[in-house]
């Protein structure tokens, strides 16, 4: 037998009348995927948690892995910030160390946080993961690196480095990281990030 969670429709398309349903289904969704997980996340739980019926979710969304990956897409401040015209690789180093600081010191990461807890247990939250580095980091990266044979590994040790703090710091909390002061933070990921920009491969 079919359950709800388990049938798929084609999403709905979006009009200004459905925008506060949709925020409330996403609002929902990111509070359950957070607190239950991807696999016991479901539909019902999601549309519970908005005060509506299950089939307004089906509707706008069409499955789960359509609501996880909606309600999973972010938009980094930094991409701003490092595309804004031609940059150094000092410049690069220290600009995506700030923004990375600023941005979760701040505490207004509650997607990011959703999406990388999931990523540890599930493939949709890993690709989600992917999506955001290739398309709001990795091109200012490589575009800073020009003709570098080594331009997409450099980026992929950065990405493993800034993924490697948010873990131990923002996420699980291990001593002493978790406690460092956020300016010797930066001051420590700008110098890796440079060292994994300019170092022979």
């Amino acid at each position: 037998m079919t359950t709800q969670d388990e049938f798929s429709a084609p999403p709905r398309r979006f009009t200004d009348r459905s925008a506060d349903t949709r925020a409330a289904i996403l609002t929902a969704a990111r509070a359950r995927f957070a607190a239950d997980g991807y696999e016991k996340t479901t539909i019902r739980a999601v549309a519970a948690e908005a005060g509506i019926d299950a089939s307004m979710v089906m509707r706008y969304y069409g499955n789960k892995a359509n609501l996880f990956q909606a309600s999973a897409t972010v938009a980094l401040p930094l991409t701003g910030q490092i595309t804004a015209g031609p940059i150094d690789l000092a410049q690069l180093a220290a600009a995506l160390a700030h923004a990375f600081v600023e941005r979760w010191e701040k505490e207004d990461n509650k997607v990011e946080r959703m999406v990388l807890r999931t990523a540890m247990t599930h493939p949709e939250a890993v690709a989600q993961v992917q999506q955001i580095f290739d398309e709001q980091i990795r091109p200012s990266i490589l575009a800073s690196l020009g003709d570098d044979p080594d331009a997409e590994l450099r980026a992929a040790m950065i990405m493993s480095q800034t993924l490697g703090v948010i873990l131990s710091r923002y996420l699980f909390c291990l001593a002493p990281i978790a406690s460092a002061d956020p300016a010797v933070l930066e001051r420590a990921i700008r110098d890796v990030v440079l060292l994994h920009l300019t170092r022979p491969m």
